[in-house]
């Protein structure tokens, strides 16, 4: 019998058909080849496909009247209901909009300073200097919500720092913590002092990966310290940053429960009650498991929306998540 490549047009090119075998098996190839690293990735799998994934089968409490003595297969369907309910709930709507806003703020000035620092560090020349203000800006992130909100009540009560300092000057007190039209203005203002050191440690490594010759070159031509950040650094920060503001994006709705928490007062709730402390509440203080599986599953979707059309316009600049 004829071999299958003996009727190859002229010109064309022989494969062997072990390559096949070989392109088909290549999955298997890297497995066995490169077995170690894929053991180290391996209990991180395992916690996404636990933590992550496993959890979305619960997604199906959204479309239930879901009962926890009768679990998510006895639990009556009612499909949209949940839905409808927070829809026509006069207090969602407030809930997401002191969300949205907040999530705002973070965008527009929690987003860019861990930029802004990262360039800054960049400048440091003394070696010393640089580290022991970076373990400064670092060591916040090591503390949790709890001790950072203990902190800033302190500050902020009447007896501290900042109403001592406005007596010096004859200012009256004012009680801060208590105060609506200052309670998204602390949470952005303590998010950015608690996190900002340690989201530099991307861009730094991002700014540590460029050709230094490209800085040589911009001082040959005369280029000073601005002028070399903004045509050589910033340019080659670009994708790492996109990277990082579509990840934002993806995230926009969800504030985080612990920071909101702890800072937040029976005053200020108008202001400053989000998502995820209305779900702490509705969901497992009163036990409305369906309503507020019902709005987490909202808020997934919203993320996903809002990280596909900018994924789609990021695309135009050739970057993008995928």
């Amino acid at each position: 019998m004829a071999n299958a490549q003996d009727h190859l047009e002229p010109g064309s090119t022989r494969i062997p058909i072990g390559r096949f075998n070989l392109m088909e098996n290549r999955y298997l190839v890297n497995m066995r080849k490169y077995w170690m690293l894929y053991v180290m990735i391996l209990p991180g799998i395992i916690y996404y496909l636990v933590f992550k994934y496993l959890p979305l089968a619960g997604s199906v409490i959204a479309f239930q009247d879901y009962q926890i003595f009768k679990g998510m297969l006895s639990s009556s369907w009612v499909g949209f209901a949940n839905f409808k309910f927070i829809f026509t709930y006069e207090d969602f709507y407030l809930v997401l909009r002191n969300t949205a806003t907040i999530a705002l703020y973070q965008l527009v000035f929690g987003f860019p300073a861990p930029i802004i620092l990262a360039l800054l560090f960049n400048e440091v020349r003394l070696m010393l200097a640089k580290r022991v203000m970076q373990s400064l800006f670092y060591l916040p992130h090591f503390l949790s919500w709890v001790v950072v909100g203990g902190i800033v009540f302190e500050l902020l009560s009447s007896q501290g720092v900042i109403n001592m300092v406005r007596g010096w000057f004859g200012h009256e007190t004012i009680l801060f913590m208590q105060e609506q039209q200052y309670f998204r203005t602390i949470v952005v203002i303590s998010g950015i002092w608690k996190d900002v050191g340690w989201g530099t440690i991307i861009y730094l490594a991002a700014i540590a990966g460029i050709n230094p010759s490209l800085y040589e070159a911009a001082v040959m031509d005369g280029a000073n310290r601005w002028k070399q950040t903004i045509h050589i650094t910033l340019p080659t920060m670009f994708p790492t940053i996109l990277v990082l503001f579509l990840l934002n994006i993806g995230n926009f709705l969800e504030l985080g429960f612990d920071q909101i928490y702890n800072l937040l007062t029976p005053m200020t709730y108008s202001v400053g009650d989000i998502i995820e402390t209305y779900v702490y509440r509705a969901g497992v203080l009163q036990g409305q498991y369906s309503v507020t599986t019902a709005i987490g599953l909202f808020q997934s979707v919203i993320g996903f929306m809002l990280l596909w059309i900018f994924n789609r316009m990021a695309r135009k600049t050739e970057q993008g998540l995928w």
